[in-house]
């Protein structure tokens, strides 16, 4: 009973960080609503082309993994994973080393006499989104290959079918179920770009809905302009997570007995599957190593305002996975339908959306700055709780359906179920979302560029105003220093989750 109602507290507390905050900005707007309709173009387009690359590139790099069996196959995977981790303005700062006005790529066309490539705006927007979703989509279409149990490609070699043939009855009909929600899914994560337009849009004409909200509130100090666009991208989110829930559809390959069958056609197919894998990790791999060695030298160099930035991101990513972790639980071990609608929830908001409401409601009381490790701890928290209930809920399902029954004949409750059954049955998958949570939360740049004071800026706001002010190997230490501490904390949580435990 108590964990039900801790349950409902947590899940009004998300209603209100999402709903009311909404409500709060609403409320603002009654003189009058303003739409962007530049900033909403630009937003629809660049997430539904990103979203589409993404997803378009992504096949044929799960097809050549699903298929092929190779030396550092597993590394391969687990480098897929990164980018999800990744600091968004990392993954700019490694593309402007590639692609920017001074970066390997234009100093390449320069010396061949070729015209310079220039990386802001529309396209940069795009190749951004491609790169950190790219790998996203590759893992979720790699699931939906391996899924496919070995005895259908047992059958359909058997009764002659070539690469066509399996293609057509076996892997398409795996594509029609998966792409459609994972399309939508990365529209959604899309739609609600910041960092990515705030260092590559190169102007008014590559502005999203949410650096308009930004910007209306930073400069312009428009509150009402402010909450139309924050209800506007309320609505394009939640529109676009309904779709994503609505395209999401169950396999329907049945069971397997997980044997391991060879299904790598030879020939020209194995050399394109070769090429798409080396371009594959050259485009991942090319930036982040740029990242790398040019802020490798300057690490042990780095002013002390980088430093207590640091700090001040390690507090917010540790009481934020502090605070995500124990919301997740709660909601996980809790049955209903609701939750898990509470618990996605969030993916419909985005940071500065709620950042626009506790605007809002908090600048009549107190100075924004005072508050502003604080909001961000608890904002960062709530955008990462979908992630980690979705870690957290199969887990929390299956030691409900196993152990329950025994723990209520024992009279194991609160503290002694806690202790005796929750945590060593789910301490390895406590301890992956505690990580994800913390990297997630270390990487934000979102409502802290609302609340911060200009001289105590976390380390990715204080990245961006390094690149801001045109400190390239400046900034490229500071972010090699985030990625560190991003990875070094996942790590971390995530050893001490899997170390000693039962599973």
């Amino acid at each position: 009973m108590a964990g039900r109602a801790f349950a409902l507290t947590v899940g009004a507390a998300i209603v209100a960080l999402t709903l009311g905050t909404l409500a709060l900005v609403g409320l603002r707007a009654e003189g009058g609503w303003s739409t962007d309709y530049s900033a909403l173009r630009f937003t629809v387009v660049q997430a539904a082309l990103s979203a589409l690359i993404s997803v378009g590139a992504a096949i044929p790099v799960a097809r050549a993994l699903a298929r092929r069996r190779f030396r550092g196959r597993g590394a391969l995977v687990a480098l897929l994973g990164a980018p999800f981790l990744l600091p968004v303005i990392v993954a700019v700062l490694g593309l402007l080393a590639v692609f920017g006005r001074s970066g390997v790529l234009n100093q390449l066309t320069g010396l061949a006499g070729l015209p310079r490539i220039d990386i802001y705006g529309l396209h940069g927007v795009v190749l951004a989104h491609v790169f950190l979703n790219m790998p996203l989509a590759v893992r979720l279409i790699l699931q939906g290959w391996l899924a496919i149990p070995a005895e259908r490609f047992r059958l359909a070699q058997s009764l002659g079918l070539g690469p066509r043939g399996i293609f057509r009855h076996l892997e398409r009909p795996m594509l029609q179920e998966v792409l459609p929600g994972l399309t939508a899914l990365i529209f959604v994560i899309c739609l609600t770009s910041f960092a990515v337009a705030l260092t590559l849009g190169g102007g008014p004409a590559a502005t999203t809905v949410e650096l308009a909200i930004y910007q209306a509130l930073r400069f312009q100090f428009d509150l009402g302009r402010a909450a139309s666009l924050s209800a506007l991208q309320f609505g394009l989110c939640a529109m676009a997570v309904l779709l994503a829930l609505r395209l999401s559809a169950p396999g329907g390959f049945g069971r397997g007995l997980d044997r391991v069958v060879d299904i790598a056609p030879a020939g020209w197919r194995r050399g394109s599957d070769t090429l798409v894998l080396v371009l594959a990790a050259l485009f991942l791999i090319v930036p982040l190593g740029a990242v790398a060695l040019r802020g490798a030298p300057i690490l042990v160099d780095l002013p002390a305002g980088v430093w207590w930035a640091a700090a001040r991101s390690v507090l917010v990513a540790c009481g934020s996975s502090v605070l995500v972790t124990g919301a997740a639980l709660a909601l996980a071990l809790t049955p209903g339908r609701w939750v898990d609608l509470v618990a996605m929830l969030p993916l419909a908001a985005s940071s500065l959306v709620m950042g626009t409401g506790l605007f809002i409601g908090l600048y009549p009381l107190v100075a924004p700055e005072a508050v502003a490790l604080p909001v961000t701890l608890m904002v960062n928290a709530v955008l990462a709780l979908p992630f980690a209930f979705r870690i957290l809920r199969p887990a929390a399902t299956t030691l409900t359906s196993d152990y329950g029954v025994l723990a209520q004949s024992l009279g194991l409750r609160g503290v002694a179920r806690l202790r005796w059954l929750t945590w060593p049955r789910l301490r390895a998958p406590l301890g992956f979302a505690a990580g994800v949570s913390a990297a997630l939360s270390m990487g934000d740049l979102g409502v802290i560029a609302l609340f911060a004071a200009p001289d105590r800026p976390t380390l990715p706001l204080m990245v961006q105003q390094l690149l801001g002010a045109y400190r390239m190997d400046q900034a490229a230490g500071a972010a090699l220093l985030l990625v560190l501490l991003s990875f070094g904390l996942f790590a971390l949580l995530d050893w001490g989750g899997r170390r000693g435990s039962a599973l």
